[in-house]
């Protein structure tokens, strides 16, 4: 079950919509959901679906749809790379290669410690930044040479 803190914080996403509208706030629910409990598993999906008056199907759909929500456990830090034809052209390719080399894992994959998992993106909108790569959902790294990466790692030790 959602904590308290977590179904207030809910509440407050809900209050911004019409009264017979609060499934509109079911990206903003999975978001906070995610961020309580770390990744989305089948309960907390069922806890969001409760708290808007939803189908649990709804809710996974959406949870599936978009790849900033996590079904499974990622690592302390989730760096997605976009590999969407922009970023390629720019690189995105080679940090993710990199990335990879480095951590010593691949897309969808955790390293053993549990501090990384590496997950491929679409567009993230930064296509004159490329390569991009955002970690947790939230930090949009530009520009992300070999060297950049490693100081990116480095930030995250």
């Amino acid at each position: 079950m959602l904590s308290q803190e977590s179904l207030s914080r809910i509440d407050r996403e809900i209050a911004k919509y019409p009264a017979d509208q609060k499934q509109s706030a079911c990206m903003a629910a999975l978001r906070i959901a995610q961020e309580e409990k770390g990744w989305l598993a089948k309960e907390a999906i069922e806890d969001v679906a409760a708290v808007l008056e939803m189908a649990p199907m709804a809710v996974y759909e959406v949870a599936t749809f978009y790849n900033m929500y996590d079904l499974h456990p990622v690592g302390t830090y989730k760096l997605t790379v976009c590999t969407n034809l922009p970023c390629q052209l720019s690189g995105g390719v080679h940090a993710a290669d990199y990335l990879k080399q480095k951590l010593g894992i691949d897309f969808n994959q955790t390293t053993a410690d549990g501090k990384f998992t590496l997950k491929e993106g679409e567009c993230m909108g930064a296509c004159g930044d490329a390569p991009v790569v955002i970690v947790n959902n939230v930090r949009l790294k530009s520009f992300m040479t070999p060297e950049a990466i490693d100081k990116l790692l480095a930030e995250c030790k």
